[in-house]
C-alpha cells in the first residue's frame, strides 16, 4: 500500500508557538511509519513557512521553557493545483506532495478557524474540526452562550470588550459575581493571560494582561470543586475517554503550572468516579462538543462539585500533545494507544473530507 503523506504543521503566531512545539514533537514521534510519510511543516513567530527534511528541527523538545524550532529549514510556500487544492509545498529545490494535514497549531492563527478555512479552500483533509466549530471553541463568549442556550450548565459570566475598559468597576462585578471571580481572554488557549482575582488590588492589573491577548475578556464566576477533562474522538459518531482530575498546586490551573512547573499539578488518571458520575459526565461533554458543531476531536473541561454536579468550564478542539497532556493520556487509560489514536485522527480527516466532497456545490 502506497504510504500517505501527512503535513504536520507546528508552531505558529500565537503565544502557544512553544507548547505547539512540544505536542508536535510527541505526534511526529507517535504517528505509525509503515503506514504515513511525515512531511514536517513550522511556522515562525513572524508568520513564514519552512520545510525541514532531517530531524532535529525542534530543539530542546524536553524543556518547555526553551524549545524552539531549529534556525534551518528551507523556506516554502503552498503550491495550488487543480480546484485549488494544495498539491505540495514548493521552495529552494523542494516538491512535497500532501495528502494530508495535521494542524499542530495552538491558539490564534491555527486553532481558531483560520488554518482551517485555508485548508477547506484549498480542498484537502486535515484533522480536527472544520472551520466553524474551530472559530467557536476557541472563542469562550461564543461557546459558552450556545451551551447556555441548549440548557448545559456552567458558570455565571460577564464578557466585556476592549472599549469598556473604563466602565468596569470591580464592586459591580464582585456584587454580580462573588469573590473571587476570573478573568480570562475570549479568545486564547493554554491558560495565558488568565488571572484570580481575590482583591481590587489585583484587579487592574489582571484586565489589562487579560486585554493584551484579545479583545474581549470574560468575568466568570469562581466554581468549587474538581477539575475534570474528558477527551472526545470521531465525526458524526464521537466517542468519549474516561474522565481525568487535574489537582493544581499552585492557586489554579495556569500556564506555569501546565508546563513550567514539573509539580505544578497532581494527575487521576482516569479520576476515581462512580459510574453513574461518569455516566453523567460523559452524557454533558457529549452534547457539549455537538453543540458546537465540533469534530475529530477536543478535550472537554469542567469541574464537579462537591454536590456532584458537573459545570463545564471551555473546549480545546486542538488540545496538547506534550507528554503530559491529558488529551492522549486519558486515551490511553481508555484503551486507545498513542500511535492508534494518531491513525485514527487521520483516518476521521479523510472520511470527513470525502464526505464533504460528495456534497454539491452548484446546481447541476
Amino acid at each position: 500500500m502506497q504510504k500517505i503523506n501527512v503535513g504536520v504543521i507546528f508552531g505558529g503566531r500565537s503565544a502557544e508557538h512553544e507548547i505547539s512545539l512540544l505536542s508536535a514533537y510527541n505526534i511526529i514521534a507517535a504517528i505509525p511509519k509503515k503506514k504515513y510519510n511525515i512531511v514536517p511543516i513550522g511556522v515562525r513567530k513572524d508568520g513564514s513557512y519552512v520545510y525541514f527534511s532531517k530531524g532535529d528541527f525542534i530543539l530542546h523538545s524536553g524543556d518547555a521553557k526553551k524549545v524552539r524550532l531549529a534556525a534551518r529549514g528551507v523556506p516554502v510556500t503552498f503550491e495550488f493545483g487543480e480546484e485549488g487544492r494544495i498539491v505540495s509545498l514548493k521552495g529552494g529545490g523542494t516538491k512535497k506532495k500532501l495528502d494530508v494535514v495535521f494542524p499542530v497549531l495552538h491558539g490564534t492563527y491555527g486553532e481558531d478557524g483560520t488554518m482551517q478555512g485555508l485548508l477547506s479552500l484549498a480542498n484537502i483533509p486535515f484533522v480536527g474540526s472544520g472551520v466553524l466549530g474551530s472559530a467557536v471553541g476557541m472563542d469562550k463568549d461564543v461557546a459558552k452562550r450556545l451551551w447556555r442556550d441548549a440548557g448545559l450548565p456552567m458558570a455565571d459570566f460577564i464578557v466585556f470588550r476592549k472599549s469598556d475598559l473604563r466602565k468596569i468597576q470591580f464592586r459591580s462585578i464582585v456584587r454580580k459575581l462573588g469573590l473571587p471571580f476570573f478573568i480570562k481572554p475570549a479568545v486564547a488557549g493554554s491558560s495565558v493571560g488568565v488571572h484570580k482575582v481575590t482583591s481590587a488590588k489585583q484587579f487592574t492589573a489582571a484586565l489589562r494582561d487579560s486585554f493584551s491577548y484579545s479583545h474581549k475578556v470574560l468575568i466568570e464566576r469562581m466554581i468549587v470543586g474538581k477539575e475534570i477533562e474528558c477527551s472526545v474522538l470521531g465525526n458524526e459518531h464521537p466517542i468519549v475517554s474516561l474522565p481525568g482530575a487535574v489537582i493544581p498546586t499552585h492557586g489554579f490551573y495556569s500556564y506555569e503550572a501546565k508546563y513550567l512547573d514539573e509539580d505544578g499539578a497532581h494527575f487521576e488518571i482516569p479520576a476515581p468516579l462512580p459510574t453513574t458520575v461518569v455516566k453523567k459526565i460523559h452524557r454533558i461533554v457529549l452534547e457539549a462538543f455537538q453543540v458546537l458543531e465540533l469534530e475529530g476531536m477536543a478535550r472537554v473541561d469542567g469541574f464537579l462539585t462537591p454536590k456532584g454536579v458537573f459545570i463545564l468550564n471551555e473546549v480545546n478542539t486542538i488540545p496538547g500533545f506534550t507528554k503530559i497532556s491529558m488529551y492522549p493520556k486519558l486515551w490511553e487509560v481508555s484503551g486507545v494507544s498513542y500511535s492508534e489514536l494518531i491513525d485514527r485522527l487521520l483516518q476521521l480527516a479523510i472520511a470527513r473530507h470525502y464526505r464533504e466532497h460528495a456534497l454539491k456545490t452548484v446546481r447541476q
